[in-house]
């Protein structure tokens, strides 16, 4: 007689019940599933097995991350940088230097999408006044 293994057991779940450590609810089915371990594909940060991120699943950033980098904070681009959003993802940029130009964005869709890092210490916006040549 030959042994049939059961299926693995699956757990519904929901923002008002979690799932338990070591699985992530898939919200589209409402089913908790296991992390995703090193070198599987993940979409979100959760999903992913303890201490790795999302896309392929790999070790985490260090703590300083290069401008273009995913960020989630500003903390994690280092003092001369802000994690604000470009084409709606948060990436770290460096903020903005003395005779850049900047502005405050209107609102609306279009900051929700590209958003402009604040000046460095001890810089502020300020109008420019047009040269007369």
């Amino acid at each position: 007689m030959y042994h049939v293994p059961s299926p693995p057991q699956v757990t519904p779940c929901s923002p008002a019940a979690p799932c338990a450590q070591g699985h992530f609810c898939d919200e589209h089915f409402g089913l908790c599933l296991p992390t995703r371990p090193e070198g599987h594909y993940c979409r979100h940060d959760p999903h992913c097995a303890p201490g790795l991120v999302w896309g392929a699943a790999g070790p985490l950033m260090p703590l300083s991350v290069p401008p273009g980098a995913r960020c989630q904070r500003d903390e994690e681009c280092g003092p001369g940088g802000c994690c604000a959003r470009q084409h709606g993802e948060r990436v770290c940029q460096q903020r903005l230097a003395l005779a850049q130009s900047c502005h405050v964005p209107p609102g609306g869709l279009a900051f929700s999408i590209n958003q402009v890092c604040p000046c460095q210490a001890g810089l502020v916006c300020r109008p420019s006044v047009p040269s007369r040549e």
